[in-house]
């Protein structure tokens, strides 16, 4: 894709089709990301309200400056702190492609970059946690979230 084209979300249309939108109603995007779907939602009339943890994500759905589009750098588990009804929400969960695709941001597998993998670009990152935790927190960590059961060997040989 073309670095000036705008990213498509991959289930755009059965989504927008699934949430039924009538125009006037308010849905919340829990994942902006590039706003994919945050648009498509506008453009059937809804108005949303877009929630980010990135910064940069944050920065590019408030520069695009689109009219029935709110965006608030939040947790999406935190967005009953800043809404109260709702039509509908679509969480389209995971790592980005703009995430990936960017080395500096730690998160690529194809790319040299720094060990970071901070959604929010703020606290420790994944370098910083790998070199000052000890060996039974990161083994911890790796059992739990990456379901791997060679975790303290794998903690061993990072420690």
């Amino acid at each position: 894709m073309p670095r000036n084209a705008p990213h498509i979300p991959v289930l755009l249309d059965e989504v927008i089709g699934a949430l039924a939108i009538s125009p006037g109603e308010t849905h919340v995007d829990g994942t902006f990301g590039a706003g994919g779907y945050s648009r498509a939602m506008v453009a059937a009339g809804a108005n949303v309200i877009a929630f980010d943890r990135d910064p940069d994500a944050i920065a590019a759905g408030r520069a695009a400056d689109v009219p029935g589009l709110t965006v608030v750098e939040d947790r999406f588990s935190r967005m009953a702190a800043h809404v109260e009804d709702v039509d509908g929400v679509t969480l389209d969960i995971g790592v980005s492609s703009m995430q990936l695709d960017r080395a500096e941001r730690g998160f690529s597998f194809q790319k040299d970059g720094p060990l970071d993998m901070r959604m929010a670009q703020d606290g420790m990152s994944a370098a910083d946690f790998v070199n000052e935790a000890d060996e039974a927190d990161i083994a911890d960590i790796i059992y739990r979230y990456g379901e791997e059961h060679r975790s303290r060997r794998i903690a061993r040989s990072i420690v």
